[in-house]
């Protein structure tokens, strides 16, 4: 099945949310809740990305943010990648954390984005027990949850240099912007906006035109994705033997098909490679770590991760090197 398509493009804004493998906890504790917004804030420099607020919990969490360089895709990227590499070497966990792709709407903004924070920022205190709560205990409550951007609007706590507050606080008038906001999203425990959960169980956040437009760059997004999904069928059918996918990667790389066994500090081949041998040739991770002199498929898992993970230019470009070659090949074998 063909991924769901992405509108991107410069200025967007999105609503993103992630949510753990099989509903698991993507959380254990206070120090991994650091280390993803440890992520968060490298990631927004390293993309030039503008976090508009945030809400971590237990088991999945919401994002909403705006793309000047249209480049979500990337951004989350690095974000979920970075963060699954930390966490399953932490935990000794291997495999996924994360439940297929993250969900990304659309926010026409203003109105609409003011609205999505007050459902985003209200999340602690809209599930489990605390939802049957009496109003004042809620409130305590979210005053005193630490794991979203609430308290930086309210005051609550000092600001941080990676959230933007000014587009939604602007919204509250000149003054008194933090006491205005509280008022405003706390009033949303003691009233339901319907309207508005309405809105969030379509494709886009916003108006009927706005949607309207949405669906309708969709629409035309899907009809020029038939030859992206042609590629990609053809990668997943046409499998290459180990041996050609090892060469490959070996003459690319400059080095001997040897040398690709030989663990070195801070090698890339062997991460490009075990990646490789994943996609091209369909290997298990145990049969990969047979051929690359390693003792587990974990090993192997964790080469995959660190071969997704790197962002240097040399090797970025010595991986779409290798990857051209070896969907050439396959393409050839599919045409035979």
């Amino acid at each position: 099945m063909p991924r769901h398509l992405r509108i991107s493009f410069p200025g967007a804004i999105y609503h993103v949310t992630v949510r753990g493998n099989a509903r698991q906890a993507i959380f254990r504790g206070d120090e991994d809740r650091k280390r993803l917004l440890g992520r968060l804030e490298e990631s927004v420099a390293s993309y030039g990305v503008r976090v508009y607020l945030y809400c971590l919990m237990s088991n999945h969490l919401h994002l909403v943010l705006e793309t000047p360089g249209g480049n979500l895709s990337r951004f989350m990227q690095s974000l979920l990648t970075g963060y699954t590499v930390y966490y399953n070497l932490r935990h000794k966990n291997c495999g996924h954390l994360f439940q297929g792709r993250y969900g990304a709407k659309l926010v026409a903004g203003d109105e609409y984005l003011l609205r999505l924070s007050r459902y985003v920022h209200l999340n602690p205190v809209q599930v489990g027990a605390i939802r049957e709560q009496k109003l004042k205990l809620r409130i305590g409550a979210l005053r005193k949850y630490r794991w979203s951007s609430y308290l930086g609007y309210i005051g609550g706590m000092k600001r941080q240099g990676f959230v933007k507050y000014g587009p939604i606080l602007s919204q509250m008038g000149r003054r008194d912007q933090a006491r205005k906001y509280r008022r405003y999203v706390e009033s949303g425990l003691a009233e339901t906006d319907d309207e508005f959960e309405a809105v969030l169980r379509g494709k886009a956040i916003g108006d009927e035109n706005f949607c309207a437009r949405v669906r309708d760059a969709w629409q035309d997004l899907a009809s020029k994705a038939k030859r992206t999904e042609d590629v990609e069928f053809r990668r997943k059918v046409a499998r290459l033997s180990s041996r050609t996918v090892l060469e490959t990667v070996a003459r690319r790389s400059g080095v001997a098909l040897a040398e690709i066994q030989v663990r070195r500090r801070n090698s890339v081949i062997r991460p490009l490679a075990a990646l490789m041998l994943s996609r091209y040739a369909g290997l298990t991770n145990r049969a990969a770590a047979e051929l690359l002199g390693l003792r587990s498929g974990v090993a192997v898992c964790l080469l995959i991760r660190r071969a997704r993970l790197l962002e240097e230019k040399p090797y970025l470009k010595m991986k779409e090197l290798v990857e051209e070659d070896l969907l050439r090949q396959a393409q050839e074998i599919r045409g035979r």
